[in-house]
């Protein structure tokens, strides 16, 4: 798989900052508690930088990484130590052994764009949980990409970094294309242009919902963004829970 963010790691934490990471490790370990599980060993896939590795290893979990960019793998390093980072693709990734949760953060999952790349993620997610695992990912809603990021232009201008996002989504795929192009400025002053180039596929709850059914996992609950209801037509990011039963 392509290192999405090799250029810009330097920048990721920053254009990130809006992303109240400590909220999401709340969210998670309601929904940890909500499934009566005490997880001790968890896996992050798509850890990016490490931030919310780093937070849940300060709440006492045994906290594994797994990335495909090296780039965000060397900045997530700095930031905690006692975390094991794994350099591997989310579609072919090895453990050691079997852990008591995964949690996948921020889209990840709309990066995987072909249903059978798909389900091979899920079926090595329910391979290295333990019995009684919990699978805990969220999603862009088909809503946000069609409707919000889709067919938009969106510009930001702070701290020495401007950059346009222009999107675009094609209905026949449901794909929604990411243009993005930085201009850094430079302690001479002068500007570095730096192109990048994104896609992730609108998923429907329903899709979703019947490949962690293929891969064998049950007790399937979806819900709004970090709440524990069912989300809403024009919910913007949906949360999954998926177990994994002997």
């Amino acid at each position: 798989m392509l290192d999405l963010y090799n250029e810009f790691a330097d920048l990721y934490d920053e254009l990130m900052e809006d992303i109240k990471y400590d909220k999401w490790a709340d969210y998670y370990q309601v929904l940890f508690k909500r499934a009566q599980i005490s997880p001790a060993l968890v896996l992050d896939l798509g850890c990016g930088t490490g931030t919310l590795t780093s937070i849940m290893s300060g709440r006492g979990y045994d906290m594994i990484g797994v990335d495909s960019s090296v780039s965000m793998l060397n900045k997530a390093a700095f930031k905690s130590t006692g975390i094991l980072f794994l350099n591997q693709d989310m579609t072919e990734f090895e453990l050691y052994g079997t852990v008591d949760a995964i949690i996948s953060s921020l889209d990840c999952i709309n990066y995987i764009i072909d249903e059978n790349e798909l389900l091979k993620v899920f079926k090595l997610a329910l391979n290295y949980l333990d019995n009684d695992g919990l699978f805990v990912f969220d999603i862009n809603s088909s809503y946000k990409l069609k409707h919000i990021l889709g067919d938009n232009i969106y510009t930001y201008d702070e701290n020495g970094i401007f950059y346009t996002w222009e999107s675009f989504y094609d209905n026949q795929t449901n794909l929604c294309d990411f243009n993005l192009t930085f201009f850094i400025e430079e302690k001479n002053g002068h500007y570095t242009r730096l192109d990048e180039s994104q896609t992730e596929r609108a998923w429907s709850v329903d899709e979703i919902q019947d490949l962690l059914i293929k891969a064998g996992f049950k007790e399937i609950e979806v819900f709004g963004d970090k709440t524990l209801m069912k989300p809403s037509d024009k919910e913007e990011r949906i949360f999954f829970t998926a177990r994994k039963l002997r």
